[in-house]
């Protein structure tokens, strides 16, 4: 295992985290400090010889992790627990986490050295759509709605894995996670046994070319807007997609194959320069009103 890391300002992150994104995906952290100005930017990696291509673009070093790497890394997170609505709180420190009076309502995400943990603005979006798309489909500990709705999600450029674990704990029947990096998958795997979530099927793959099931409820695609334009056609026979990973001059882009696709945006939401996505096939000629997408059908459409 190995990481990438530089110390940057912050005009050099406005320049660069763009491209870095595009090349790190999930991978890339960005650890910042508000009593520091300089942040650090980090993308973790099985093989030496990617990063040094990074490292031969944008400076930096690589260091080579030892084996307990995330053990200790677990050990020295100390920010502050993401809530995401009243159903979910993901924590960054098993200590903070045996506070948690519900363990079916929380997480426990140590890796943010190398992959995702919710705070940054694509992930953090991606995350609240989810949990407001499956707000009242039931399924999760102590849901005051129902009937339960038998539903799966495919979780493309998984990361950590935590949108993946966190549908499972909205309740998903079955979630299935890709990600082109072994020590991706091998991360978000130890993160679902630490919290003891075993229906999800995480798999080494290129989405460009994994064959995706005919059926399948909602599709989180956190990756950048160019491959997420290629496999439109693949990613819209889903009923809902969450899409993030997006720049906000890139949007206009993404909405134009989105048309062209038959795809229909339901709802946009912006965070400093990224954007996230919530959208479904049109299938009909009239679409439902955003509440009754957002409630799962449970409402009459509006006329």
């Amino acid at each position: 295992m190995f990481v990438w890391r530089k110390r940057a300002s912050a005009v050099w992150l406005a320049a660069n985290e763009a491209p870095l994104r595009e090349i790190g995906g999930q991978r890339l952290a960005i650890i910042s400090r508000s009593e520091r100005k300089a942040a650090i930017a980090e993308i973790a990696g099985s093989s030496r010889r990617n990063l040094e291509k990074i490292r031969s673009r944008f400076g930096g070093t690589i260091e080579k992790l030892p084996r307990d790497w995330l053990k200790e890394f677990s050990r020295s997170q100390k920010s502050e627990p993401i809530k995401i609505g009243n159903r979910l709180t993901i924590y960054r420190s098993v200590a903070s986490k045996n506070r948690s009076r519900n363990k079916n309502r929380s997480l426990l995400i140590p890796a943010g050295a190398a992959f995702g943990t919710g705070e940054h603005a694509t992930t953090a979006m991606s995350l609240r759509l989810l949990e407001r798309c499956t707000r009242f489909w039931g399924g999760q500990a102590g849901s005051l709605h129902s009937p339960e709705k038998e539903w799966t999600l495919l979780d493309l450029g998984t990361g950590s894995g935590i949108l993946a674990l966190a549908a499972a704990r909205f309740g998903a029947k079955r979630v299935i996670a890709i990600d082109d990096d072994p020590v991706a998958i091998a991360t978000a795997r130890e993160n679902a046994r630490r919290n003891k979530l075993d229906n999800i099927d995480f798999r080494v793959a290129d989405v460009r070319r994994w064959p995706f099931p005919p059926r399948i409820e909602i599709i989180t695609a956190n990756l950048f807007s160019e491959l997420l334009i290629e496999i439109l056609p693949k990613l819209k026979r889903a009923q809902r997609l969450i899409l993030s990973g997006i720049l906000r001059d890139q949007e206009a882009q993404l909405v134009r194959a989105l048309k062209r696709n038959g795809v229909a945006i339901v709802e946009t939401h912006r965070r400093g320069k990224w954007i996230a996505i919530l959208a479904q096939e049109i299938k009909e000629r009239r679409l439902p009103s955003r509440r009754c997408i957002l409630n799962g059908g449970l409402e009459t459409a509006a006329p």
